[in-house]
This record gives structure tokens, sequence and C-alpha cells, in this order.
């Protein structure tokens, strides 16, 4: 594969959105956890790629808020490639669609792989010989952990903005000219779509306390509810939200309605 050669106004746009990647986890929440960071971050490539472009910046910002979470390495590679596919949607190569399909296939599949590298291995290795050094008095011990965990993790968010540009734009000419455009936005769909319902499965739970008593019998109203289809109520609670966000109610309003219900619940015995 022939190596790319980036322009200046490249180069500034990746420092800039390599500057702007360390805010990630800004306004971090539980709609939408780290898309603030994200929006963020894209900023100066939207600025860049859409310049007078009005509608193009406001369907490009409005793209990048949609819910985001991932591994804050992972993120730039991540970012990179966002890049490199907003160039060719301002360029009729690639639809906006495509963009938000492979950003939500790739964020649990990079989570889970970063994590796995950084949380459980780097930070372990790290801690314990920072660990070891620092009950001794060495100060060398704090400043090896800071290098091995969090001045790493710069580098290579460093160097996988960059990679994530190169290649996506290599990548979106072949699999266009291809013809195989279709089927990734699909697959990448249908995988994005993998990924929110296994998340729904292991975020999502409605603790069910609710106990009849029918004489000498007790009947646990959850095991009735999971007889019918297991984690039933999980699903029944996400898409009553998705119906409820879709007629114009806003995520808070509906975050303080659940605390309000849960905890009216649970002092009725319910949850």
């Amino acid at each position: 594969m022939e190596k790319r050669v980036l322009s200046a106004e490249e180069n500034s746009v990746l420092k800039k959105m390599f500057i702007g990647s360390h805010l990630v986890f800004t306004c971090f929440n539980m709609t939408k956890m780290e898309a603030n960071g994200f929006t963020i971050t894209m900023a100066p490539a939207i600025e860049s790629i859409y310049g007078d472009d009005i509608e193009g910046k406001k369907a490009a910002y409005a793209r990048h808020q949609s819910f985001f979470n991932t591994h804050a390495v992972a993120f730039n590679f991540i970012a990179g490639l966002c890049y490199a596919m907003e160039r060719d949607c301002k360029e009729g190569k690639v639809p906006g669609q495509t963009i938000d399909a492979i950003k939500a296939s790739l964020m649990g599949p990079t989570a889970g792989m970063f994590d796995s590298i950084f949380f459980n291995c780097l930070r372990v290795i790290g801690a314990g010989i920072g660990i070891g050094l620092c009950s001794q008095g060495n100060i060398l011990g704090t400043l090896i952990f800071i290098l091995l965990y969090g001045v790493l993790q710069s580098v290579l968010k460093y160097i996988l903005l960059r990679l994530g540009y190169t290649l996506g734009t290599s990548f979106i000419d072949t699999i266009f000219n291809s013809g195989l455009m279709g089927v990734a936005t699909r697959s990448a769909s249908i995988l994005g779509l993998m990924m929110v319902g296994a998340m729904t499965a292991t975020t999502v739970n409605v603790p069910l306390n609710w106990v009849i008593n029918v004489g000498e019998t007790s009947v646990v109203v959850l095991d009735l509810f999971d007889a019918i289809y297991p984690g039933i109520l999980s699903v029944g609670l996400v898409l009553l939200m998705m119906a409820l966000i879709k007629k114009g109610k806003r995520p808070t309003i509906l975050i303080i309605g659940l605390l309000v219900v849960a905890m009216l619940g649970a002092a009725a015995g319910i949850f």
C-alpha cells in the first residue's frame, strides 16, 4: 500500500484533534457518555472540512453528539477514522449513516480490547513496580507508574489518531471502488445493533422484588416474567424510554422520573 503523505493542513488538524482528545471525559454523562468529548475532538476536522457549509457542519456536529463510549486510547483511532470518513462524506463518497454505523460497531470491541490491555495489564504492572519502589521511599515509583500508564497512553493516542486517519482514507477508497460499501455499511449497522443489545442486557436491570402471597403460597412476580422471556422487564424499560424520547421527552426528565419511581418502589417493597 502506498504511503500517504499528509498535507500541512491535515497535520495541523490532527494535532488539534490530539490535544482535544485529552478532554475525552468532558461533560461525561450517563445519557451520551463520551459524546461531548468526541465532538470536541472532531471539531477541528469538521471546521476544516466543511468550511462555510453551515448545513454540513450542523449535520456533522449532530452526528457526533450521538451516544459513544470506548477506551480513551481506542477513542483516538476511531476519531482519526471518522476524520477520513467526514472528508469523503463531504465529497459525496460516504453517507453520514455509514459514519454512525462504523462508530457504533467499533466502540464495543475496541473498548473490551483496550480495557484489557491497559486496565488489566499495564496498570497492574505499573502499579506493582510503583508500589514496590514507593514502599521503599523511592519517588521513581510514582514516576514509573505515570510513565507506563499515563505517558504511554498519550503517545499511543497520537499514533492511533494518525493511523486511523491514514488507514481510514485508503480503506474507504478501496471498499468504495470495489462495491463493498453497501455490505460494509450493513455489516457495521448489524454489529452496532448487536453491541447496543448486549449493553442493554448487561447494564439495564429491573430488580423486581414483588412477592404475592396467596394463602400459604408465595409467588415471585419476577419469576413469572422471566418464565415468559428472561429479561423482558429490562427490554420493556428500554423500549419505553426509546418511545418517550421519540415523543420529545428530555433524557434528564426521564432519568429523574426513573429515580422517583425506583425510590417509591423501593419504599413500597416492590424493588
